[in-house]
């Protein structure tokens, strides 16, 4: 059964583009626009991965990142989560720490614009780790 994947980004090009990167290796994706839309996806359709990009309207990406770390979403603590983003990685690291005291301790880190290959390859990777634990 192919892994599915869930992307939440508010820009529809970017959601295309990593929908059409995955389906070509058979992933199956689930897309949001916007962080509210991503947690009743994370409930709903219980993904294997999430790809998550940080700016985005109504519940940004590390106000999503924030709540999935509540006891209340504890069954999805083993999620791995990609950060997929322009903002750059210490930039955003440093804004979530002063936020919330907490660090950003995603699973893995792409600044965009991306590599089809990069992204393919952390994916990958991702979804080997996650069901071998």
């Amino acid at each position: 059964m192919p892994a599915k994947i869930l992307v939440i980004d508010d820009d529809p090009d970017i959601l295309d583009a990593v929908t059409m990167i995955l389906e070509s290796q058979d992933y199956e994706v689930v897309t949001a626009q916007n962080g509210l839309e991503g947690l009743a996806k994370i409930e709903a359709e219980k993904p294997d991965l999430l790809i998550l990009d940080l700016l985005m309207p109504k519940m940004d990406g590390f106000a999503l990142y924030k709540e999935l770390q509540e006891p209340k979403w504890a069954k999805h603590k083993d999620m791995p989560i990609l950060i997929l983003t322009s903002v750059r990685e210490e930039a955003s690291q440093r804004r979530y720490e002063l936020e919330t005291g907490r660090e950003l301790d995603a699973d893995d880190y792409i600044e965009k614009p991306f590599s089809p290959d990069i992204l393919l390859k952390r994916v990958g990777r991702l979804i080997k780790k996650n069901k071998k634990s």
